[in-house]
């Protein structure tokens, strides 16, 4: 099987997906700290402390969708099985992943002085933003070259 540069890209986007997920999961089993250290909202960490649902429940939803992602981004390319709403799925992903690489450029620059770890964050997930665009325009075109 030979992949397209698109293709490829879009596998990367979908493996960084993946290692996003389980970073997520690793924080459940981590505990208050690791969610302090993945900038997690405050109320996660204190639901983190205190033992309540609120983080594992709210950590497993996210990991769940970032492992939707890499399915997605596998089927798109033939690496899986084609999945329903494929097309749908990857420009929603494609755009919510651009948004939040974007979106947070304000926030670079917090009370406490500059943010690397929302730098580096926001630069991987505009990556995977960028990956997804150019797996659903080469999805977009094969699916409009069958008949």
């Amino acid at each position: 099987m030979v992949l397209s540069l698109k293709s490829k890209l879009l596998i990367s986007g979908g493996v960084i997906a993946f290692a996003a997920a389980i970073w997520h999961l690793l924080c459940i089993w981590g505990g208050p700290a690791w969610f302090a250290f993945a900038r997690a909202p405050e109320q996660i960490i204190e639901s983190a402390r205190q033992g309540t649902l609120l983080a594992p429940v709210g950590t497993l939803v996210v990991a769940g969708l970032m492992f939707a992602c890499t399915l997605f981004a596998f089927s798109a390319t033939g690496l899986i099985r084609k999945l329903p709403l494929l097309t749908p799925a990857l420009i929603t992903i494609a755009l919510l992943c651009t948004v939040r690489g974007i979106i947070a450029v304000p926030f670079f620059l917090t009370p406490g002085g500059f943010d690397l770890w929302e730098v580096i964050a926001s630069s991987v997930w505009l990556y995977v933003g960028i990956c997804f665009i150019a797996g659903s325009v080469e999805h977009l075109s094969v699916v409009k070259v069958k008949p």
